[in-house]
């Protein structure tokens, strides 16, 4: 089907999607998705509206464009122009936001970073974004895309919200930080996940403390940073102190 979906015009595509039954469609927007012609991605823009189509629907849309394994320009492209300036449902609104940062993460992963205005728009949306939110759930869904994108140049915002956000922005940050190759996590990453481990400047949630060790030991772990959070775990709770000395015998193994 995507193979025959490749060689169609944009006006069968079309015609294809806004004929096909209720139950079928979803299926389509995904084949639609996964071909990534110009045809095809022409047709879901004038298929999709974003104000009237069925959360479902949309849903379906930009889930297959996240899981799209080697997205072009023009898929996130498409999906930054239905999200632009619209009053959106905020489950939808949440989801394209996570995509955006998906899809930037997966073209930079080809090389296409600097190639591609697109990115940079993609980029530029979320961070406008996370300087522009307010409500707590919002900031953690723009820490979430920033994630997604693996951008080396997110990584001082990201350990602004880790070590001084609240809880649930600690959470984000340091679960978005644990995605980053070892190569990105520098000596500044690591003093950052230091102080929220051993809890330097506040209390941490035992779940960011942990990210913050895995950070450590995942990452060529220095033998004072092995023995700290050996010695630390003494003062744990069971469930978390068994977590970490596994985690370290791992390593050893």
């Amino acid at each position: 089907f995507i193979q025959m979906l490749r060689s169609a015009k944009k006006r069968d595509v079309l015609q294809l999607l806004r004929r096909a039954p209720e139950e079928t469609r979803p299926f389509l927007v995904e084949v639609a998705v996964a071909t990534q012609s110009v045809a095809s991605l022409a047709a879901l823009s004038d298929f999709l509206d974003f104000s009237k189509e069925p959360k479902s629907l949309l849903e379906k849309f930009l889930y297959a464009a996240a899981f799209s394994p080697r997205p072009s320009g023009e898929l996130l492209h498409l999906v930054l122009d239905k999200l632009d300036g619209k009053q959106l449902a905020p489950e939808i609104w949440e989801t394209g936001i996570v995509t955006v940062g998906s899809l930037v993460g997966k073209l930079c992963q080809q090389q296409l970073c600097g190639l591609q205005q697109v990115v940079e728009r993609g980029v530029e949306t979320i961070l406008r974004g996370l300087r522009g939110a307010e409500e707590e759930p919002e900031v953690v869904i723009y820490l979430l895309a920033l994630g997604n994108t693996m951008l080396p140049e997110t990584i001082p915002t990201l350990l602004e919200h880790a070590e001084d956000g609240p809880t649930a922005l600690t959470a984000a940050a340091t679960s978005a930080l644990q995605r980053f190759p070892a190569p990105h996590i520098c000596s500044k990453v690591k003093r950052v996940m230091r102080r929220i481990f051993h809890q330097k400047r506040k209390s941490y949630d035992k779940t960011c403390r942990l990210a913050a060790a895995e950070i450590l030991l995942d990452n060529h772990p220095s033998p004072m940073d092995v023995i700290n959070i050996l010695l630390a775990t003494s003062e744990m709770e069971t469930e978390m102190a068994t977590f970490l000395l596994l985690k370290v015998q791992n390593s050893l193994r």
